[in-house]
């Protein structure tokens, strides 16, 4: 079966705390009145990649991985029960809620699903712009609890100013929320479980407050401080027509941000699929003409490829 590099449509979402750049600056199509997350690359049953070039055109991701079998994802996706990861452009034009994700062993036995481990990169925030990341210091789970049900949660929980470029690194159990102001680029397990503990009062679309899941974020969350800089794993490194940076590694993901001036070879070797996801700028790659907001998937197997341009990318695979 022939591989190719595959340009990808995203789903989006309209949750109430988004705003309008990804329609407006990174040509998101929705029929609602705010694009608050485009699922960048996506195999999940609430909102799929679907492939818009080649032979596969019209076809979604999981589909073609299922026709063309699980070698395009690469041999370290073996480990995997399925397509591992998820990524995701998010607008906050207000605050999201305070919220928690549960491990794997948690989210399976009690979810049906993997649990979920993340990571952001700060694309670009307003000046001032603040996450909540953590706790300040250690608390007790009666605290916790207590301080849920008196709404004085936010006087111990950590907030961080964020600045263009930033990485946090957000691991299963870990408080955290992102700020108004601030647009990111997440990488995530495959999962859609969060559990929501805070939500400044607000009301959903059915006219009721959201749904709270204090129970369940209970028994998961770490009540400590983030273990983990608020900053990329690796420097810069400059390479022959782009720069490199090794933004975050884990044993679900790979994530680098390149810097593209000319022109860069990335290879998409047996081991594992790639993700490229041009943030800012434009090129092609092997032929294929890509935008700010446009994502791509390379099949594992598919070799050396080349992105020709002048742009922003992110990308990502499985290590």
């Amino acid at each position: 079966m022939k591989l190719y590099p595959m340009k990808l449509s995203t789903p989006c979402k309209d949750y109430i705390w988004g705003g309008n750049r990804l329609r407006n600056e990174y040509g998101k199509v929705s029929d609602a009145d705010k694009i608050a997350e485009s699922w960048e690359l996506s195999c999940h049953k609430d909102g799929e990649s679907v492939i818009t070039n080649g032979d596969f055109s019209g076809t979604t991701l999981s589909e073609y991985i299922d026709k063309a079998g699980k070698s395009v994802l690469g041999k370290k996706c073996e480990k995997f029960e399925y397509f591992p990861i998820l990524i995701k452009l998010i607008d906050a034009k207000d605050n999201l809620s305070v919220q928690v994700h549960p491990n794997n062993d948690y989210a399976l036995r009690v979810e049906g699903e993997y649990g979920k481990t993340e990571m952001w990169y700060i694309v670009d925030c307003d000046p001032g712009a603040e996450l909540l990341y953590g706790f300040k210091n250690n608390i007790s789970k009666e605290e916790f609890e207590k301080r849920i049900k008196d709404n004085t949660l936010l006087e111990v929980t950590n907030s961080v100013k964020v600045h263009k470029g930033d990485v946090f690194f957000i691991e299963s159990g870990t408080l955290h929320a992102i700020g108004k102001g601030i647009l990111i680029a997440e990488i995530q397990q495959n999962s859609n479980t969060t559990y929501r503990i805070y939500d400044y009062g607000r009301i959903g679309a059915d006219g009721k407050p959201r749904q709270l899941h204090i129970e369940k974020a209970v028994e998961v969350t770490e009540l400590t401080p983030p273990k983990y800089p608020c900053k990329p794993m690796g420097s810069e490194k400059e390479k022959d027509g782009y720069t490199e940076q090794l933004l975050s590694e884990c044993e679900y993901f790979r994530v680098k941000k390149l810097n593209v001036h000319k022109e860069c070879i990335l290879n998409a070797d047996s081991e594992s699929f790639n993700s490229v996801i041009v943030i800012d700028g434009k090129g092609t790659l092997d032929g294929v003409e890509l935008a700010k907001g446009d994502s791509c998937f390379i099949p594992a197997g598919y070799g050396k490829y080349t992105f020709e341009g002048n742009a922003e990318l992110i990308v990502t695979d499985i290590d």
